[in-house]
């Protein structure tokens, strides 16, 4: 199944074959060694690299004269050693390419496929997982390590196994294609310290998801920080917008490797909950009380809870067990046993392990304390037998060592549930947009601008309009006769407004003038206002026709040189931005994602009758939100696109402010071109990394 060229522990079960390479021995490990890739007799298939990093561009060129698919290059010595390393990287992966093979590496743990006709371990770890149905990618090869070892030891069996060290090639969005059409796999497991490409990797896992649940754990969440040997675009975006492309894509995000496993075990071993209604049984009254706490903080809610006495018989546990599952209102259910002195509680273990082989619903416990798949709560998985132990099969019955860490697992669940259920959402279609217009007017404004420029108020009114929204018309007037010949050029019912940026987000100073009705009324505005104003000549004064009351919001765009556009919705005004209630998007969005931005931030209730206020046309500002996306999306020039301030009210959201800047891309979005590999499968084989 592969050829080396140093003694590692890598290993390879019947009917795949192991060759070694190493030209200065003639045995390595009892086995015979050849000198040279080509003196292999048979075809090759994967090559395990482990040579230093100067020689690897030589087994390279040996492995594409042999005909090789694919390299697993363990070696290190390249991007994650500085300048030198980097260069040394290029080339590798410029000359695998230019052969059609694939990579991956370097710097890596390696692979491992425990499937029976391959049972391949071709990796520094001396664990080989169990057979199971759970996919699993790291980009650390020491957490890779630590990660077998946990999944190991608590029972969850691994289909797969890829740590991409470096991934100069082979990336994380390479794998989970791979894992969508891969019928072994049902559960995906993701370490991810960087994302080289946000915007594909959130297509893929939104499409994955919707089959295969995808947990990630995703380090730098402080700092995002790039490791050593990554080559990633620097990105400004806000923690909150990562985390919101996760949730966009279905992607259930933890904060720890403990929490990824411990919701991969429920996923791989249970049905899905199909709401949020959970029963407690046990033998503790202490259990349920730990548990109705979590469930609260977690959003689930306890509907049944039954304490059986400490000297309870299995009997009971069976009977408590099967009416909790059978009730119509309980969507899951949470067992816990702690045995008495001097019993083991073993028909106890059966019991839970019976209940759960036939339940319909999820049944997850804390039994004894236990983390994984205790032997006593397991079925057997229907999988070919490989000489090893083998892993709990479907309904066996997941084991936590707390309460909280089974609520909190259920609830990760739950929330995938939910997701995977909603409708996906279709693309609004707008017959309304004119981008070729919209790409007209951008260029003429980088015309000859090679640092980019603000767009004045022409510009972003017509910029807008190519895209269906509507700015309100604004006057820009420095003295009160200008100021009145607006006013009468907009028919009255205007505001005279400051638009200076240290004002219109101060509360405590007045800016605004509103309903002035006639050449009297505007008087009365600015000699108030100018009063109230230090400096009136900085004020920035406007005249704008009224618009009708609403609730005030902010829709805002921007570029990000590694996730693309991102888009973002929160309500106008400090308070906002200081407490961090802003949600966020990349687009493109479906109506299901713009529905899901204006619902996520906490000031919501406000556009829907809170304490007895009018109810806002909230589908209006979703339009607004699709419209600016579907911008966004189609001019990467245009580097900010803010409506600052949006009145939406029962019938109406009118756009009184906005501004933009455009920029030349030095780069282009990292995933508008396919790239393919050389040779003849170039017309099939598309990278995505």
């Amino acid at each position: 199944m592969g050829a080396r060229w140093c003694a590692t522990s890598c290993w390879a079960a019947t009917p795949g074959r192991l060759y070694v390479v190493n030209p200065a021995a003639d045995a390595i490990a009892g086995m015979p060694a050849y000198p040279n890739v080509q003196d292999i007799p048979d075809r090759v298939e994967v090559a395990i690299v482990t040579v230093p990093a100067q020689a690897a561009h030589d087994v390279v060129l040996e492995c594409a004269a042999k005909g090789v698919h694919g390299l697993v290059v363990v070696s290190s010595g390249f991007a994650e050693t500085g300048e030198e390393g980097r260069v040394r990287q290029r080339r590798l992966v410029g000359l695998a390419r230019s052969y059609g093979l694939r990579l991956v590496g370097p710097n890596c743990l390696g692979i491992i496929n425990t499937a029976a006709e391959v049972s391949l371990n071709a990796s520094l770890s001396p664990v080989m997982p169990p057979p199971g149905r759970v996919g699993l990618f790291s980009q650390s090869a020491a957490l890779g390590m630590a990660i077998l070892e946990t999944v190991t030891r608590r029972g969850l069996g691994l289909s797969t196994f890829v740590s991409a060290g470096n991934r100069a090639d082979v990336s994380g969005n390479d794998v989970l294609q791979y894992w969508e059409d891969d019928d072994a796999t049902d559960v995906v497991l993701l370490y991810l310290e960087s994302i080289g490409n946000p915007r594909k990797f959130s297509r893929i896992a939104r499409r994955v998801g919707r089959r295969k649940p995808v947990v990630a754990v995703k380090s730098g969440r402080t700092t995002q920080g790039v490791p050593v040997g990554h080559t990633v675009r620097s990105t400004v975006a806000p923690q909150a917008a990562v985390d919101a492309m996760f949730r966009q894509a279905g992607v259930i995000r933890v904060d720890t490797v403990d929490e990824m496993v411990d919701v991969a075990q429920l996923l791989a071993h249970q049905p899905l909950p199909q709401g949020r209604r959970i029963a407690v049984v046990g033998n503790s009254d202490a259990l349920g009380l730990l548990v109705a706490d979590a469930a609260a903080a977690a959003g689930l809610t306890v509907v049944r809870s039954v304490a059986l006495g400490a000297e309870s018989a299995a009997e009971e546990f069976e009977r408590a067990l099967d009416e909790a599952v059978g009730a119509p209102t309980v969507d899951a259910v949470i067992a816990g046993f702690t045995p008495p002195p001097n019993t083991t509680g073993t028909a106890v273990a059966q019991i839970v392990a019976a209940v759960g082989e036939r339940s319909d619903k999820p049944l997850v416990c804390t039994f004894l304390g236990a983390p994984g798949v205790p032997e006593l709560l397991r079925v057997p998985a229907d999988s070919p037998a490989t000489g090893r132990a083998a892993a709990p099969g479907r309904r066996s019955v997941p084991s936590y060592p707390t309460p909280e860490a089974a609520v909190r697992a259920l609830a990760r669940a739950v929330g995938h549930a939910e997701w995977a259920s909603r409708p996906p959402g279709l693309p609004r279609v707008f017959d309304d947009i004119d981008p070729r217009r919209g790409r007209s007017l951008v260029d003429r404004a980088l015309a000859g601008s090679a640092d980019g420029t603000e767009l004045d108020d022409d510009a972003l009114r017509e910029l807008l309009a190519s895209y269906g929204i509507a700015l309100t018309p604004t006057a820009r007037v420095s003295s009160l006769a200008e100021a009145i010949t607006a006013g009468e050029a907009f028919s009255w019912n205007v505001a005279l407004k400051a638009t200076a940026e240290r004002l219109r987000h101060r509360p405590d100073l007045a800016h605004v003038w509103r309903s002035v009705d006639d050449a009297d009324d505007m008087a009365a505005a600015w000699r108030s206002l100018t009063q109230l104003i230090d400096d009136p000549a900085e004020a920035g004064f406007v005249v704008q026709p009224m618009a009708a009351p609403g609730v005030p919001v902010t829709i805002a765009s921007f570029e990000d040189a590694l996730f693309g556009p991102i888009v973002s919705f929160g309500m106008a005004g400090a308070p906002s931005e200081l407490l961090g209630d802003v949600s966020y998007r990349i687009p493109p969005l479906t109506q299901a994602d713009a529905a899901d931005l204006v619902r996520e931030v906490r000031a919501a209730p406000l556009f829907f009758g809170y304490r007895g206020a009018e109810v806002v046309d909230i589908g209006l500002v979703e339009d607004l939100i699709l419209r600016l996306a579907q911008l966004k999306d189609d001019l990467p020039e245009v580097q900010e696109l803010n409506l600052d301030l949006v009145l939406v009210g029962a019938r109406s959201a009118a756009v009184l402010r906005a501004a933009g800047r455009v920029a030349p891309v030095p780069d282009a979005r990292s995933d508008w071109f396919t790239r393919r590999l050389a040779g003849p499968s170039s017309s099939t084989d598309t990278l995505a990394n």
